[in-house]
């Protein structure tokens, strides 16, 4: 245990089991099926509808405070909504285990069709409205164990080893997604208050009727969309293929308990958790209210919009491109980690210091905040599926589920934190950017002292030989 790697038992392929005498001496049947690909895009959309729902009510936070009496604290419960939903993540990670997939994902699926009804009932009460509408945001979290974490399971199970970098990035980066396609989506269907717009404006003051209106909108076509998929999910979404996909998908892993006992027992894999978990959870939380980040910079509700999305639509976008690189060149994934978290540093650094423009005498313009924002969600969004992949490698054969499980939940405690500290101090949020720079630096640090290994992709290239 600890940091040593796997045994040749733990290696054991489950569907070539070895006769007396003989060790690995029978190849494992494997085979990838192109129904894969249906069930990737089946659970990335779901993940993006998770990230959407949950992302909702930031970037429009004037248009709530307008429509529904809530305040900056509320808006920072609503998105804190997500990470208090994964206190129950062993129970989702025991179902992912013992189960399989679709159990799981089901379960998370109703989860969301449930939350997404519960905030679209349109009382006129607003007091109760709003406890809906909180209720809501809860039960999507519950959804987030299962969403955040099964990209490498689904990964493992139904592609081949030289896609499964891809798969991982393209299933884990969706919920970000979600979160970026909020930041437009909002902004764009619901109006901003006049009064919270940057200089005078000449245009006839909104009522709280017509913002309540379009806000109603939204959550009506989310709830339309979850269902569509909930159904589809209901329909067809299998555990597992017939056939293994390679020795690493076939081959025998821990069990529940023993891989909770491996996990916390393993020094390297706590380091790089650590890692993972400070800077993702952070400037998640940051990202969720990205808007009162930068009204003070007398940024529009639009804007903010515009930022966050590019910001989450570059992380995805390089995070694939970076993952596709990974399995063509494998063995390399603490080097890109490096790159991307050196990056991220130096970027929310720059950003931190152009926000302190009346100390640092920094210039300040909307395309220096624009970018160096922008920068720093693509440089760490980017990175979450290779923080994955090092994980499955770190601790294989524990179970992929069982091990992303913990991850996410360690990086939602890390934004759970961050967003309960902004109930107690909403108003200057300076603070709050020095937070992002930090971690940034506090993880390059932990990658740097990182000692990898392989063991999963030992399995795939020398045993399957």
């Amino acid at each position: 245990m600890g940091a040593a790697s796997s045994t040749e038992a733990e290696r054991e392929p489950l569907l070539a089991p070895t006769s007396a005498g003989t060790t690995n001496s029978q190849p494992v049947n494997s085979r990838v099926y192109g129904r894969r690909w249906l069930v990737l895009t089946l659970f990335s959309l779901l993940a993006l509808m998770q990230g959407m729902v949950w992302n909702f009510w930031g970037p429009i936070q004037n248009s709530a405070v307008k429509a529904y009496g809530f305040t900056n604290s509320d808006i920072a419960v609503l998105v804190l909504w997500g990470p208090v939903g994964f206190f129950p993540w062993l129970l989702f990670m025991w179902l992912m285990d013992k189960k399989g997939l679709r159990a799981s994902l089901l379960l998370s699926a109703f989860f969301m069709l449930l939350g997404s009804a519960m905030r679209s009932i349109p009382l006129t009460d607003l007091h109760l409205r709003r406890w809906l509408i909180h209720g809501g945001q809860f039960l999507n979290g519950l959804a987030g164990p299962t969403i955040m974490s099964a990209g490498p399971y689904l990964s493992t199970t139904w592609f081949a080893p030289d896609q499964r970098a891809t798969a991982t990035a393209v299933a884990s980066l969706f919920s970000y997604l979600g979160g970026a396609a909020s930041f437009i989506v909002g902004p764009l269907i619901v109006p901003a208050p006049n009064d919270s717009q940057p200089g005078p404006t000449t245009a006839p003051p909104l009522s709280t009727s017509f913002i309540q209106n379009r806000i109603q909108l939204v959550m009506y076509a989310e709830l339309a969309t979850i269902g569509v998929l909930f159904t589809a999910v209901l329909l067809y979404f299998p555990s597992r293929p017939p056939m293994p996909p390679s020795v690493a998908a076939a081959s025998q892993r821990l069990g529940y308990r023993s891989s909770i006992c491996r996990l916390l027992s393993n020094f390297r894999f706590l380091m790089i958790a650590l890692a993972y978990a400070v800077p993702t959870g952070v400037i998640g939380g940051w990202s969720g209210v990205l808007d009162m980040v930068l009204t003070p910079a007398n940024v529009s509700q639009v804007d903010a919009g515009w930022i966050g999305f590019w910001s989450i639509v570059g992380g995805c976008v390089f995070g694939v491109a970076m993952a596709r690189f990974a399995d063509s060149i494998r063995g390399m994934l603490k080097l890109i980690l490096v790159l991307m978290l050196a990056g991220a540093s130096l970027s929310s650094t720059w950003f931190t210091l152009t926000c302190l423009s009346t100390i640092t005498h920094l210039p300040v313009t909307p395309a220096i905040l624009y970018t160096s924002c922008i920068l720093v969600g693509i440089f760490i969004n980017s990175s979450v599926p290779i923080f994955f992949e090092l994980f499955i490698e770190t601790v294989y054969p524990v179970p992929e589920g069982i091990t992303c499980g913990v991850v996410t939940f360690l990086g939602n405690l890390a934004a759970g934190l961050l967003l309960f500290f902004l109930t107690f101090y909403p108003t200057n949020l300076s603070w709050l950017n020095w937070c992002v720079t930090g971690s940034c630096l506090f993880s390059l640090v932990l990658v740097l002292f990182f000692r990898e290994s392989y063991d999963r992709l030992y399995l795939d290239v020398f045993v399957s030989v």
